[in-house]
Parts: structure tokens; sequence; C-alpha cells
């Protein structure tokens, strides 16, 4: 869930990070860190972090028959 409470913390979407590479983030507390460390001054911000992607449908254990009334 993009919006769930338990959410584990991560730099990467931490609102007091900002990101200034890929291995990189700049935090206000911490100066420079790694994407997926975290601190006790951890806050979400949702519009940082990108959900995974979802799981592609396998449609070829289907038949033709299962499409036909």
């Amino acid at each position: 869930m993009l919006f769930d409470r338990n959410i584990e913390p991560r730099c990467a979407y931490c609102k007091r990070g900002e990101v200034v590479d890929d291995e990189q983030i700049i935090c206000i507390k911490k100066g420079m860190v790694s994407p997926s460390g975290a601190c006790r001054s951890f806050r979400y911000d949702p519009l940082k972090r990108v959900p995974p992607k979802p799981a592609a449908a396998k449609f070829d254990r289907f038949k033709d028959e299962d499409f036909t009334l």
C-alpha cells in the first residue's frame, strides 16, 4: 500500500532527504547517507516513494476454449 502507516523507514523516501544520485541521499540530520539507511527522525513522504510494478499476467496457461461461451 502506498499510504501504509507501518512503512519501513528508508532515507530514499524520507521528507528530510534529497536525492543526490542513485547511491546517495543528503539528509538534513545525518548528511550523506545511503538510500536504504534510516534514522529516528524519519518522516514519510509518499510522493518520493516509487511503488513496485504489478506482476505481469501469465496468459500462456489458458487455452482458447477457456475464452468461449
